[in-house]
């Protein structure tokens, strides 16, 4: 089986190249794979992996431009593999995670304010199970087109984060997390849907933006975009008759 792999370093200067191995190989996951080759083919090939279960998110990479888990994914004739977009490279198919994952600090995506006595039923669980899910494999951070013209977006999995704790009942604070994602959030979202496409939790990102503004809504905020369309359209106040 023939497969590509786009290799880079960033020692001394950046360099790209896209190198194919022919590896004897069947019905073998990409990251057997990947394995296979670093052991036998080429030593010098990096990339990132862990728990070979699809829990840890660290082998997310790109496969014929998709986002993909590595430890999950039936490797193909001809499959390109390529490291994930929006993140800094380190080297070959590594890349940073820390400015992305930064972005839950910024929106404050943690539970904060506990409400001491919330007695927490099934349904309750059920409500924000699937956010739960995530592993932070950076998957929906890669495929977001919004990153190309703002990179301070708080990005799909962040947003996603928000929401669980928004709806978790213990959480007292929820009007002030709604605050952090007004700027460089729910509203600079083009829900494309790309990140639920790639999600191997199979976690929409894209809905929960959708409930967030509509949350905001009930709190009093709005788009900012809005005021920007003037005259004509009505959103500056004017009649627009």
């Amino acid at each position: 089986m023939r497969v590509k792999i786009k290799r880079y370093t960033t020692e001394p200067e950046v360099k790209e190249a896209v190198l194919e191995y022919e590896v004897d190989v069947r019905d073998a996951t990409l990251l057997e794979l990947l394995n296979e080759i670093k052991t036998k083919q080429d030593s010098s090939l990096s990339y990132a992996s862990g728990c070979r279960s699809g829990v840890c998110g660290s082998c997310s990479v790109r496969v014929n431009g998709k986002e993909v888990l590595a430890c999950g994914y039936k490797v193909q004739e001809g499959d390109l593999v390529e490291p994930l977009k929006n993140v800094p490279l380190i080297r070959d198919l590594v890349v940073e995670m820390d400015k992305a994952l930064a972005f839950n600090q910024k929106a404050k995506a943690w539970q904060n304010s506990i409400h001491g006595t919330a007695t927490v039923t099934q349904e309750d669980e059920k409500r924000n199970e699937v956010q739960s899910d995530c592993i932070l494999c950076g998957s929906c951070y890669s495929a977001c087109p919004v990153y190309a013209v703002n990179e301070e977006f708080l990005g799909p999995f962040t947003l996603t984060r928000v929401w669980r704790y928004v709806t978790d009942i213990r959480e007292e604070g929820s009007a002030s997390k709604i605050d952090t994602v007004q700027t460089n959030g729910i509203w600079d979202c083009t829900l494309c849907n790309e990140c639920t496409i790639v999600c191997p939790q199979g976690i929409s990102s894209k809905a929960d933006v959708e409930k967030l503004r509509s949350k905001s809504a009930m709190l009093g905020y709005s788009d900012p975009s809005f005021g920007s369309f003037g005259g004509g359209f009505g959103f500056d106040g004017s009649p627009s008759f």
